[in-house]
């Protein structure tokens, strides 16, 4: 179905229509469909009739009578509005599917209207514990000096003082010796790893991703034409001697060493030793995602694999989505020295751009220390709510259930007596609102674990915690036998 135009965007005039009545048409539609909300302002009638190439007086006569009958309020030298008495009529309701809905999924979705997070959610944030003044307080800075030239097109590699700010905060959280012209700012995990495989990699040629696995990288990979190989995670994390069996020669790896995901358990030492070698006796690459290594709760936090690369094979993927909140939609890569040039002409034929004020924001929120002091009230918050959650499914389930708490990471995973399949018991949860993901089906082959995943950084409460967890113990109707 088309999209409609924006609500100012007029558009072209058909001379055959009387103009005046297609004016009218077009902005009452917009108002009716709430493209035009009221209280929003209209383009002045001399604007309209300019950018439309008509007469000033055909837009009045179409204003006119979108005032008479009470679409539109005329005040004077402060412009026309749309009523705001209109505000008062319910917005127009989409016509009923046929099928059941889908029910919103975890990181991989994609929203087309914000909306607030339904309980349990993975890959979401604490928003409410956002320093939402602070950050505004800093774009408003940063606008307000807006220089000329930083209107111009800006680096596709990304806004320098970013780069450098991300390259120092990863040299001493996270162990990264980095250089500046290593970092390339993205818009995303996803479009980081778009751009490697553009970059890297050609068709047919094999990926080792871990099994289970998140679902967008194996999507991804696929419809770029390369092969991915699902091999194995355990208590360890990626079994590398099974990799090497599977697809020796593979010409990529992608990892998420810090908290696999979706299990959550880390990579042990020796399993990353093993997999650096590989990389360096068959030159391949790795790409560690390290999409919440900042977020451990006990127990020291181990090194980004990155740091132990002593022969420059790993592509370290991070992201502020988990760390700040998802709608700034930015990422970035530390590169390898020898793919910094290779890296910089690809940005050139596949853009990934993100607005430098919002890089300069986040430069701003790094350099005066706001970033590392909400890493840490998180850190503590996160460790209190996953608590909250755990102790609220006990209480809920007693020994119907068990709880996967890994070292760190935003969700937990919860498994339960019984023969219901995961899947089942995740379309229940969906059904009442709960966006509980089963893990089974992010595994490839016919060895599968089953359970629940549950984000638990917006659960704030113990109340609420106690709540949710009893909504969902009466929609997992674990005593019936039906789905």
């Amino acid at each position: 179905m088309k999209e409609p135009s924006p609500p100012l965007a007029i558009g072209p005039i058909d001379r055959r229509i009387p103009l005046s009545q297609q004016i009218y048409d077009r902005l009452r539609h917009a108002i009716d469909a709430h493209l035009l909300r009221p209280g929003a302002r209209l383009a002045s009638a001399r604007a309209l009739a300019s950018e439309l190439g008509v007469a000033r007086g055909t837009v009045e006569s179409a204003y006119q009578r979108l005032a008479g009958e009470g679409y539109l309020l005329a005040r004077g030298p402060a412009g026309t509005i749309v009523s705001p008495h209109l505000a008062r009529q319910p917005a127009p309701q989409p016509a009923k599917a046929t099928t059941n809905a889908r029910p919103r999924s975890d990181r991989g979705a994609m929203a087309v209207n914000p909306e607030p997070p339904l309980p349990f959610q993975l890959g979401i944030p604490g928003l409410d514990a956002f320093p939402r003044k602070l950050w505004s307080r800093l774009a408003t800075r940063r606008i307000r000096t807006t220089s000329p030239p930083e209107l111009s097109y800006s680096d596709p590699r990304g806004y320098l003082p970013l780069r450098q700010a991300i390259a120092a905060y990863l040299l001493v959280s996270r162990g990264v010796p980095c250089r500046a012209e290593q970092v390339l700012v993205t818009g995303g995990y996803r479009a980081s790893l778009a751009l490697i495989v553009q970059t890297l990699l050609r068709q047919r040629d094999r990926v080792w991703i871990e099994n289970p696995c998140y679902p967008p990288t194996r999507t991804l990979l696929e419809r770029a034409g390369t092969i991915p190989c699902a091999v194995p995670v355990d208590d360890e994390g990626l079994v590398v001697a099974q990799g090497i069996r599977q697809a020796p020669k593979a010409r990529l790896a992608v990892v998420t060493p810090s908290h696999q995901a979706p299990l959550g358990v880390s990579m042990s030492m020796p399993r990353r030793l093993q997999l650096l070698d590989w990389a360096s006796r068959h030159e391949a690459w790795i790409v560690e995602d390290d999409y919440d290594g900042e977020f451990h709760y006990h127990g020291p936090p181990l090194p980004a694999l990155k740091s132990r690369d002593t022969t420059d094979r790993v592509i370290y993927a991070g992201s502020f989505s988990k760390v700040l909140f998802p709608g700034l939609s930015l990422g970035y890569l530390v590169l390898p020295e020898r793919l910094t040039e290779q890296f910089s002409a690809s940005v050139q034929i596949w853009p990934n751009y993100v607005a430098r004020v919002t890089q300069a924001i986040v430069a701003d929120f790094i350099d005066n220390g706001h970033f590392s002091r909400h890493l840490k009230k998180m850190r503590a918050l996160y460790a209190h709510r996953r608590a909250l959650l755990a102790a609220a499914l006990t209480d809920a389930f007693g020994a119907r259930v068990t709880i996967d708490l890994a070292r760190g990471g935003m969700h937990l995973v919860a498994r339960f007596a019984g023969r219901t399949s995961d899947e089942t018991l995740a379309r229940r949860a969906q059904r009442a609102g709960l966006n509980c993901q089963a893990l089974s089906p992010r595994y490839l082959g016919e060895t599968k674990r089953e359970g629940l995943l549950m984000g638990f950084t917006n659960v704030a409460t113990a109340q609420e915690a106690a709540r949710l967890a009893a909504a969902l113990r009466d929609a997992l109707a674990l005593g019936n036998v039906s789905a």
